[in-house]
């Protein structure tokens, strides 16, 4: 983070004189942040983050947002609403990742920036640039920390796999492989989940993100092998509904059951029990990095910087647990509610 503050700053210093010349001639800075919904508290708070930061350096912002976690036409629509609104630059959390590349095409066509948040665009260079977390990551911590948390019972798992849709975008195939290599499962093709072969994989089921899906999806999961004993959740919403189902037959204390995300609900799930260990994200951090780099990209053109070694700036994760285990970095729950956003 310190590495793209460093660009942006200098780059706002190197314009303030010009950009002062300028201001009777040039209209305010205006963005569009378009999440997948505006009520999964990953991205109300990300939304937050934006205008907040938006109304500190003077971006005027507008939000919109999908019906649902899945919602493709709902965002393609926006983005034409930013196009013949002139907006200067797009924040984009999107559904399809790769079905909503070629309205990302007419944008950057019109001279919008187009930076995705938390879900990387397929493929990824299809946006100007990235800020996330890297997911794959994030799965590979809790997928390890239910690898050493079993040990040697690990060998005869029985996992069910609850993901975002059928759609498989990028940040549900990322952090959904992360788990299957941290718990020790061959991969096929990366780029999807569903053709593994590893007998330890019950099944997947899709939960667009919340906890009636995650409910759902657990309860269907069972139905094919009610001796599941690991549970990878795309989000704590859904961790919290397969918690549920697993309690109605009275399973809730013999499973594991893993996520990512660190809202604040989540974490204190972990602290509960609920969850056993958490993959914690920064919203607030992508939102005020991805303001400020379009307000940047408005003043000169200047494009933010990429992580070394990675095709994207990460904005980092950490696990999140109170029963750590040898080889697996983590930090408190404690820590988590710390550094955790929402309610």
């Amino acid at each position: 983070m310190s590495k793209l503050a460093s660009i942006i700053a200098a780059t706002v210093a190197a314009t303030a004189m010009s950009g002062a010349a300028m201001a009777g001639g040039h209209s305010k800075v205006s963005a569009c942040l378009i999440t997948k919904t505006d009520t999964n508290p990953f991205f109300v708070k990300m939304r937050e983050g934006a205008l907040a930061k938006a109304e500190e350096i003077g971006v005027e912002l507008k939000a919109y947002a999908g019906k649902t976690d899945g919602d493709n036409e709902t965002q393609v629509q926006a983005i034409e609403t930013c196009i013949a609104d002139g907006a200067s630059g797009i924040l984009l959390t999107a559904s399809d990742t790769s079905g909503i590349t070629a309205s990302v095409k007419q944008a950057r066509d019109a001279g919008l920036a187009v930076i995705a948040l938390d879900t990387p665009l397929d493929p990824i260079d299809a946006a100007d640039s990235t800020f996330a977390t890297d997911n794959f990551v994030a799965g590979e911590l809790i997928g390890a920390w239910a690898k050493e948390t079993l040990g040697a019972a690990a060998a005869d798992a029985k996992i069910a796999f609850l993901n975002i849709n059928v759609s498989q975008p990028t940040v549900g195939v990322l952090r959904n492989q992360g788990f299957m290599k941290g718990f020790g499962i061959d991969l096929g093709d990366p780029n999807k989940w569903g053709d593994e072969t590893d007998p330890r994989v019950v099944g997947h089921d899709v939960t667009d993100g919340n906890e009636e899906g995650g409910r759902r999806a657990m309860e269907n999961l069972l139905a094919k092998d009610p001796m599941i004993n690991v549970v990878y959740t795309i989000n704590e919403p859904a961790a919290a509904g397969a918690y549920e189902a697993l309690k109605s037959i009275g399973r809730e204390n013999d499973v594991l059951i893993t996520s990512v995300d660190g809202g604040c609900a989540g974490v204190r799930n972990v602290r509960d029990g609920v969850i056993g260990a958490t993959s914690q994200q920064y919203p607030l951090r992508m939102a005020a990095l991805g303001v400020e780099a379009i307000k940047a990209w408005a003043d000169n053109g200047t494009k933010p910087a990429m992580t070394d070694g990675k095709n994207f700036f990460d904005t980092g994760a950490a696990l999140i647990t109170d029963k750590p285990v040898s080889g697996v970095d983590s930090i408190s729950v404690n820590e988590g509610l710390e550094l955790c956003w929402g309610n």
